[in-house]
């Protein structure tokens, strides 16, 4: 039986246990022996998206994700954003998408069923509610305890 591979993306700022979870389950939903592949966001599409650029730069957010337990490879996201060629480059059994990552995941859907592809779409649900499970909750916590 081929290894399915499963892909996933997101920022990574700030690695935090929501982070493992999300790849954790991500790599499970290609069930046994699934090679998880992970796509970081270039730094110019995180100050896009999110008006702000992160507090790592790409080059270490994705080493850092290879460097996860659950990762088989981490590449980096196009320099202009496009989710179409990382597809066809990749050709992924599953793609795994986060809680939040809503937007994108609607972007891929409509790909995916336009083109008939093969590919089983997943959405990861939210890991915890009171713990640091985002990069902004970190760092607001970090901020305010520097005010405090």
């Amino acid at each position: 039986m081929k290894k399915k591979t499963v892909l996933a993306s997101g920022v990574f700022d700030l690695i935090h246990l929501g982070h493992i979870r999300f790849l954790e389950k991500a790599k499970e939903a290609g069930g046994k022996n699934a090679k998880l592949l992970v796509v970081v966001a270039r730094d110019t599409t995180v100050k896009k998206f999110k008006g702000k650029p992160p507090i790592l730069p790409e080059s270490q957010r994705r080493a850092l994700v290879e460097a996860l337990k659950p990762v088989d490879k981490a590449v980096l996201g196009n320099k202009k954003f496009d989710v179409v060629s990382i597809i066809r480059r990749y050709k992924p059994d599953i793609i795994a998408f986060g809680y939040d990552q809503d937007k994108i995941l609607e972007e891929v859907k409509k790909y995916v069923e336009e083109e008939k592809l093969p590919i089983k779409i997943v959405k990861i649900r939210r890991f915890g509610r009171k713990e640091l499970t985002s990069s902004s909750k970190i760092k607001n916590k970090i901020f305010s305890e520097q005010k405090g």
